[in-house]
């Protein structure tokens, strides 16, 4: 993974809740991962107990694990975006895209982005997307990993930033699925 800008990377992280997004890969094995981080007593805490005690039908939030038995530090959720559809979906979901998380969290944690020294009081909160369609664990693994990363660097680093935003505005929204035309835009 690439490392940060030590500029950028918090000596420790404030009380406060951090959002971030990446969206990593092409095709049926791109990975786009939201992540909200923060401490243990906060409101990520709230909502980090809430989504694991009340799973919906088809989107049951799980804790990531770097092996069985071995949950990722800091304690991170893994909520689907996408519900289970078939046994490679499935396998790409409980599998590569969650040790693609798992790795790409404890990369940050590597690389300082997450203080180790505060692993313990962080938690983490990550909606990814699976696509039903995957069809390579490898890829779904390595572009889940480079999202992740890029999610909780986002977070930390507080980025993209507003004149960045604007400008990525002025060329109009688009993403994989769908970017409107400019006559579109015009209307």
């Amino acid at each position: 993974m690439p490392s940060p800008d030590s500029s950028a990377a918090p000596q420790s992280l404030a009380a406060t809740v951090l959002i971030g997004e990446s969206f990593v890969g092409d095709g049926v094995n791109a990975a786009h991962t939201n992540v909200v981080i923060g401490r243990k007593g906060g409101p990520v805490g709230t909502a980090w107990a809430t989504a694991l005690a009340t799973p919906s039908a088809g989107h049951v939030p799980f804790v990531a694990v770097v092996r069985p038995s071995v949950p990722v530090k800091p304690a991170t959720l893994f909520v689907t975006k996408a519900a289970a559809a078939g046994e490679l979906h499935e396998r790409a979901t409980w599998g590569s895209a969650q040790a693609g998380l798992a790795q790409g969290v404890l990369d940050a944690v590597t690389e300082g982005l997450l203080p180790a020294g505060e692993a313990d009081e962080l938690l983490v909160v990550a909606a990814v997307w699976v696509n039903p369609c995957v069809d390579d664990l490898d890829g779904c693994f390595r572009n889940q990993r480079a999202a992740a990363y890029g999610a909780v660097r986002a977070a930390v680093t507080g980025s993209p930033s507003v004149a960045d935003v604007l400008d990525a505005a002025k060329e109009g929204p688009a993403n994989p699925f769908y970017t409107p035309s400019a006559e579109v835009l015009a209307r």
